[in-house]
């Protein structure tokens, strides 16, 4: 349990810099991060139970990518102060895949 609330304080601090570094990709602040990032790992777990692994957002390759951009972008319609464009969406989802490739998110 304690590895879980961890992987969501890391994911929240990863969206609220990427809200900092990223054109078009705007968080007003941790607790709308740490919302973001329940809602992007609910939208992708569920696309995950749906498609498979190969379209899930934490997946390898360009549909993963296209995916991950996607579900960020879907994001915003539930986190009231987040702001994304299709290339911050974009540009989140390629940062998100080089941070995961550095520091994975579950066991492979």
């Amino acid at each position: 349990m304690l590895g879980v609330i961890l992987r969501f304080l890391v994911a929240a601090l990863v969206i609220l810099f990427l809200g900092f570094l990223l054109p078009g990709f705007h968080i007003s602040g941790f607790w709308d991060a740490l919302l973001a990032a329940v809602v992007i790992a609910a939208v992708g777990w569920l696309v995950e139970t749906m498609f498979g692994h190969r379209v899930s957002p934490y997946g390898r390759g360009l549909i993963g990518f296209l995916v991950g951009a996607a579900v960020i972008y879907g994001a915003q319609l539930v986190v009231p102060t987040m702001h994304v464009t299709i290339l911050g969406a974009l540009l989140a989802s390629l940062v998100i895949g080089i941070v995961d490739i550095f520091v994975p998110t579950e066991l492979r």
